[in-house]
């Protein structure tokens, strides 16, 4: 069984990797069960679950919907784009220095943050541009 376990997990994990978009739980199940039909839907959502715990994947939290999954484990920012709904690594530095200067606020202690940007992607301003 944990043999199993440990196949189905490896799965998992190399569809968000094959799919390199930062797909949500029902976008990784889609992906598996087209090649492996019998998988359920459960099993790939523990598979993700557990990826995250052990920090072989990142959760990526979207405010009003699915989380999304994201194999890149450097510490980066995202871009949500309020039309399509795409969901994109943001190429800027990450920043450190605001671990900084939260750490102490209220007596808390901060490890990490996540920045989520939102607002129109190139494609769909693009497509917006067109239809007017």
């Amino acid at each position: 069984m944990n043999q199993r376990n440990t196949f189905q997990r490896t799965l998992t994990l190399d569809a968000v990797f094959a799919l390199a978009n930062h797909p949500t739980a029902d976008d990784v199940y889609n992906y598996l069960h087209q090649q492996y039909p019998q998988i359920s839907r459960t099993t790939v959502y523990r598979n993700l679950n557990k990826l995250c715990d052990s920090n072989d994947l990142a959760r990526v939290k979207i405010f009003g919907s699915a989380d999304r999954f994201d194999h890149n484990l450097i510490p980066h920012y995202h871009f949500k784009c309020n039309i399509c709904g795409e969901v994109c690594d943001l190429n800027i530095p990450y920043m450190v220095e605001i671990n900084d200067m939260c750490h102490g606020i209220g007596g808390r202690e901060v490890n990490a943050h996540q920045i989520l940007f939102d607002g129109t992607c190139k494609s769909c301003l693009e497509k917006s541009k067109h239809a007017i």
